[in-house]
Parts: structure tokens; sequence; C-alpha cells
């Protein structure tokens, strides 16, 4: 009877520790643990499929049961290695946690752990895709997992570590199993393709490392798979693409080019000659992400050495890679793998996979959605010193107008205050002829534009530039100044009420462009100074004198000592009414009630802020009358409140 035939990753698996790949610090780990007699009660094996993880777990085993043993080369011929190696070991039971994952199973573990091994040292319990376990049978084993008899040890195997319990990891030993590279995996196939007589080329090798994603299994199944191709042929790499449904390099290659070229005629012949090969849309867009994110990885590498290591692609295609991309830009490489990612997602969802897949080569060869940053800072260059804009026949740009320049945004023109005499300025400079010559050179809609901004915003631009000339106050050094400045911040009060409100009931204390300290010889007065309606024209007149953004405004109550120590108080003829720029209808329907207010306001003492009128014998009785002779009617709250205020109801 013929022998039944034995795969590759069967017949070739490793039996030692030395015949490991790519494990080295595990190899390490667990060889020094049983030279040292330190063999843990429990294992737990993580990493990706095939890297080694049940492999290990056998080796460990037979190392421990061998008849030599404990030991690192068993002898193979031993019972116990034998079963091992045969897979029908008595004292090593692999448990496939996928198909045993319930509570019972774990139960029956337990009770077959107390009895001693029949052949070996060790009864070894060797639990595969340990993950799937549930929750209660992960809890059924745990106080086992802990304390285990003497003779029994648990190796756990999985793919996704983050799905066992945390309970369960702090009572293993982790070991993580990493990817094999790319290297590691030709030379394993190389010497496996040596033995079995395989005829196949060192690139055919490459693609099949690189399809199994640094997994051992997967690498020595598509070699077992394509080597009964053809006997009497060496194999080749488009043979490994065309079993596995990929493209060929040269295929991505001219594909490629022609989406960089901007040829989408050719770029869509191309299209449909692969797809008539069979190859499936979504895995026609997979394959060329991975080739532009390895022409992205080229081209910013200037070592060949590491773009091989990275790109894990033949020094050949390296340097047509290489050549490649020098006609297009990073970004530009971006732009087209963020593209074919969005449309993979839509080749997923939809029925008709080809039509998308010929919308997503139209968008990327038209070359329209994107542009270098070297061609678009050409390009403001050019427009903004008024060149001809030169075209590309490359890159489709829509043209640009240049766009008419400000001297300064709208929102940002500060007010013009009335304290600046405007009889006094001096004339308009002339316009240079630099300016006239840069508006002859611009397009004539540009022109145009930039005329009737010029016009509407002529003396706008003026006060903006005077203004800009003149540097910001300082802050005042002695009293006199302090009066000074304290007049100037008083004029820029556009509301009456408040204005006259802080001239003759405060004193300015401290005045400078941090902040400035006002006080007040009355509590009702503070209390009135802090609300919004007075201290909102105050702030906002101080930011304007000293040319600050934000200002702090303290109010504090003082005595009469420090009031009469303090600044003094500017001349009432400084303090005029402001006449507002442009027209406003609130100012004139409440002119009336401002006269009132300014009226009573000139009747106080100029010194103290205390009303003459207290040297009545009857103070009520002479507010009252007062009341009645000057308060008009049908005013607003805030200058009834101010003028009650003023008349006599708060006096000492």
């Amino acid at each position: 009877m013929t022998e039944r035939y034995l795969p590759l990753y069967r017949k070739y698996r490793p039996q030692t520790f030395k015949d490991l790949i790519g494990q080295e610090n595990i190899v390490k780990a667990l060889t020094n643990a049983i030279n040292l007699n330190k063999i843990s009660h429990a294992y737990l094996l993580c990493g990706p499929r095939g890297t080694g993880k049940t492999t290990t777990a056998r080796i460990i085993a037979k190392s421990l049961n061998c008849a030599k043993g404990p030991t690192l080369e068993p002898c193979g011929e031993c019972p116990s290695c034998k079963d091992i190696a045969n897979s029908t070991p008595i004292d090593v039971i692999e448990i496939d946690a996928a198909s045993n994952r319930k509570v019972e199973d774990a139960r029956n573990i337990l009770e077959k752990i107390q009895f001693v091994p029949v052949n070996g040292r060790y009864k070894i319990y060797i639990i595969d895709e340990v993950h799937m376990l549930t929750t209660e049978a992960f809890n059924t084993l745990l106080k086992t997992l802990e304390e285990p008899p003497e003779n029994v040890i648990f190796i756990l195997a999985t793919t996704e570590p983050h799905k066992v319990l945390d309970t369960i990891i702090s009572r293993c030993q982790r070991f993580d199993f990493r990817r094999i590279t790319t290297e590691d995996i030709v030379a394993r196939l190389q010497y496996i393709s040596q033995q079995e007589n395989i005829k196949i080329t060192e690139d055919a090798l490459y693609t099949i490392a690189r399809s199994s994603a640094g997994g051992m299994r997967d690498s020595l199944a598509l070699l077992d798979q394509i080597s009964v191709l053809d006997a009497d042929k060496e194999i080749t790499a488009d043979d490994v693409n065309e079993m596995l449904g990929r493209l060929s390099f040269e295929t991505l290659f001219d594909l490629s080019s022609a989406v960089i070229d901007a040829d989408t005629q050719k770029a869509l012949t191309l299209l449909d000659s692969v797809y008539n090969k069979g190859n499936e849309p979504f895995q026609i867009i997979t394959n060329l992400i991975q080739y532009f994110r390895n022409l992205l990885v080229v081209k910013n590498c200037t070592d060949r050495k590491i773009a091989a290591e990275l790109t894990q692609l033949s020094e050949a295609h390296i340097l047509q890679q290489k050549e490649q991309s020098q006609n297009i830009e990073p970004e530009q490489i971006l732009y087209i793998i963020e593209r074919l990612s969005f449309y993979s997602k839509e080749i997923k969802d939809t029925t008709n996979r080809y039509l998308w897949l010929g919308l997503c080569i139209i968008e990327l060869s038209s070359n329209v959605k994107f542009s270098s940053y070297s061609q678009l800072l050409e390009r403001i260059e050019r427009l903004e010193s008024g060149a001809a804009p030169v075209s590309s026949s490359a890159v489709y740009t829509a043209p640009v107008q240049k766009a008419p320049q400000f001297v300064k945004k709208l929102d940002a023109v500060p007010s013009v205050h009335s304290s600046v005499d405007t009889t006094s300025q001096a004339p308009e400079p002339e316009k240079s002829v630099n300016t006239q010559q840069e508006r002859t050179s611009q397009p004539a809609e540009a022109q145009q534009t930039t005329e009737i901004v010029n016009n509407s915003t002529e003396n706008i631009s003026t006060n903006i530039q005077k203004e800009s000339n003149t540097p910001a106050p300082a802050a005042p050094a002695n009293s006199d100044d302090i009066a000074v400045a304290w007049s100037s911040i008083l004029q820029n009060i556009t509301s009456i009420p408040s204005r006259m409100f802080f001239y003759n009931l405060s004193r300015p204390l401290e005045l400078s462009p941090e902040g400035i300290t006002i006080g007040f010889g009355k509590e009702i007065f503070v209390k009135q100074a802090q609300d919004n309606s007075k201290n909102a024209p105050l702030k906002k007149a101080a930011m304007e004198y000293f040319s600050v953004s934000d200002i702090n405004i303290h109010i504090k109550l003082v005595d009469e000592n420090e009031m009469a120590h303090s600044a003094p108080k500017p001349t009432i003829e400084k303090l005029e009414r402001k006449q507002p720029a442009v027209q406003d209808t609130s100012y004139s329907q409440n002119a009336a009630e401002e006269e009132s207010i300014a009226l009573i306001m000139k009747d106080n003492d100029s010194e103290t802020g205390v009303a003459s009128i207290e040297s009545a014998d009857n103070k009520d009785e002479a507010a009252n009358n007062l009341n009645k002779n000057k308060m008009p009617l049908n005013i607003s709250d805030r200058s009834r409140m101010v003028m009650e205020v003023f008349n006599g109801k708060f006096i000492d």
C-alpha cells in the first residue's frame, strides 16, 4: 500500500529548540529554564498564526518527558518522543478549546489531572486557542492553574491574548511570538526546496514569503501547493501571483505609470485586461494600495538596503520604483492611497464592483483633484507677482484671479476718537508710481474691485495709517500726568451719564496699560461702578486710550484722606460732549434726557460729588422740588436712576 503523503508543514515541523526559526529570545528563555530546572507550572504562548506556538509546546513536552530528559535534545527514540512526534501521546493531552469550551470540559480536565503520568515525568495539557473558552470554564481552571499537582504542566496557546482573562494571564509565564521575517522564511523555503527537488526562482520564494504575512506554516502550505504545477519547468513569481490571484509587479508598474502620467485611456485598457484574467476588483485595488505604499517608502528612503527591508522587494524592482517616483510628489501618493482606500470600502458593499473600480481608476488618472505643493506655491508666487500663469499639461488647475489687497480688515478698523482734530490732518500722500504700476498689472476684474474698495475706504485707511504711526501712551508717572490721562480716558467715554458719573464721584489711583484703579468715597457708588452698564464704557475708553486689546478695571472704596491725596480732578471744560461720527437715531431721541442729566450734574459739587442741595434746611423737600423742576418726562429707567442719585437721595 502506498504511503500517505505528508504535507510539507507537517513533514518539516521543528522537533527541537534549535530547529525553531525566528524566535531566538523565546528559545533562549526556555532552554535556560530547562537547564536550570526552573520549569513553570503554566505557560501562555501568544502570537500570530503559523509562528510556532503549538510546535514550541510539543518541543517542551518532548524535552521534559524524554527518557534522557529533561534535555534540550530529545532522543526521538523513546516511547514518549515517538508518541509526541506521531501526535498520539498518552501523557501529553492536546485540547482544542474551540470545540471544548464549556464548563463541563474544564471540569473533565480537573478530574483527570489527579492521575499520575504513564510514560513520562509530567502530565502536560496543551490547550490550543484558549481564548475560545467561556468565562465559566476559565473560572473553573483558576484554582488548579494556580496550584496544580506537582507533575502537571499547563501550556496555553492563543492568537488573541486580549480575550484571555487577566486572572489567567497572571498565573502563567507569558511568551509573545513575533512574525517571522521574510529573509528567514525564504532561507527555510530554499532549504526545503532543495530537499524536495522543487525548481523555483528566488523571486517566487520572496513572493511566497511576502504573501504569508510572517507565518511559516502558510509559506510551506503555498510552496506545497505550487510545487505540483510543472515538474519540468521552473516556478516563477508570475506563477505564484496567478495562483494567489495577485497582480504581478510588471502589471502594477504599468497601471500605476498610466495613473501617474494621467493617461486615462491606457489605464482603463490595462484594467480591463487584468479584470478579464479573472482578478477580483477588491484584490486589484488592494494590490494597488500595497504598490503605492511601497512607492512612497522607496521615494523617501535614500538607502536601498533599508528600502528593500521595508518593502521586501528585489533590487531590480526597487530601481524601477525609484525611477518612477521621480515623476510624482509624496502628497500625490498619499492622495492616491487615500482614494484607493475609500473605493475599497465602496467595492465591499456594492454589487457592481467593476463599475466602482473603473470610477476609481478614472478619478486617479484624470489627475484633477490634487496637485503638488511645489506647483501650487509656484502658481501663487506668479499670481502675487502679477506675472502671467504658466499652464501645466500634467496637472489641471482652474484659473485663479488675484484677490484685491486691503490695507486692513474692516472689522479690525479702530474707531476714530473725537479728540482727533480732523481739520489739522495732513493731506493724503500721493500714490506712488509702483502702486499705479501694480494696478495696471492686475487683471481687469481685480483692478475694478480694488478701485471700488480703495475709494470706499480711503478715509478709513488714512486714519489707520496715522494711528499706526502714533505710539501707544505710556503709564503716567506723577499725579499731574494721571490727571491728564484720566481726562483723556473720560473723553473717550461715549455715554454722557457714565462719563459724568466717573467724573464727579471717582478719583484715579493707578493708570497703566495693564490696568487702572479708581476709588470711590461711598459703598453705594462702588456697587454702581461695578455694574456692567458703568464698567463696560470705562473699560472700552481705557482700551482705546492705551491701545490694548484688554485691560483690567479695579474698583475700590477709599477714605477721604486717600481721595484728597489722589490725582486732581480734571476741569469741566475738557469734558465736552462727543459728536458721533455717524448720525445715530438713538442719540437724537435721548438728547433731551442727556442734557437734563448734564445740567443736574453741573449743580453737584465738583470736588466731593455731594449735591449742593444739602445746604437746604429740608433735604428731602429740596430734592423733591429739584426733581419736579428738572426731571423731564418719558425718560428711561437708567437715566432716572442716575438723576435720582445725583439729586440728593444718597447724601451724607
